[in-house]
């Protein structure tokens, strides 16, 4: 499972940066919508073997498998989903807290959902699904800091 291409930036922070200049460049959501399902086109191919129960991500309308793994050093997480729009939200978040030690990702909020607009435009079932990922993300983190 180390097909990982995240950390893309050096820091959390960072990452959220550049998301929110590249979501700069679109003069409307259909654009951003776009450019949302082409991220998640980028996503590593994740084994057909981790989708399993054990692996899914509950609280999202659409099926979401994510692995953690690693320490409280680095954690590095592999996510898919059969929903092309919920694959990109999976590319950002896993963009900005995937690669990163727990501390980091226990102290970075994810701003970037609100600096490019992003909760204004996703369905509530979607908006939960991201949420359910955060918070996923976010355990995990807090598990390896024990």
């Amino acid at each position: 499972m180390n097909d990982t291409v995240f950390p893309l930036e050096p820091t959390a922070a960072q990452a959220q940066a550049a998301i929110k200049d590249e979501f700069s460049f679109f003069s409307d959501w259909s654009e951003r919508y776009q450019y949302l399902i082409d991220l998640g086109r980028k996503l590593p191919p994740f084994p057909e073997a981790f989708k399993t129960e054990e692996h899914r991500l509950l609280g999202c309308q659409s099926m979401v498998w994510i692995v953690p793994q690693g320490h409280a050093g680095k954690l590095d997480f592999q996510a898919v989903s059969d929903s092309a729009i919920v694959s990109g939200l999976i590319y950002l978040a896993l963009r900005v807290y995937s690669g990163r030690p727990a501390d980091e990702i226990l102290a970075t909020e994810p701003d970037y959902i609100a600096d490019i607009g992003l909760a204004k435009h996703l369905s509530p079932t979607r908006s939960n699904g991201l949420a359910a990922l955060l918070a996923f993300i976010r355990q995990t983190a807090k598990a390896q800091q024990a």
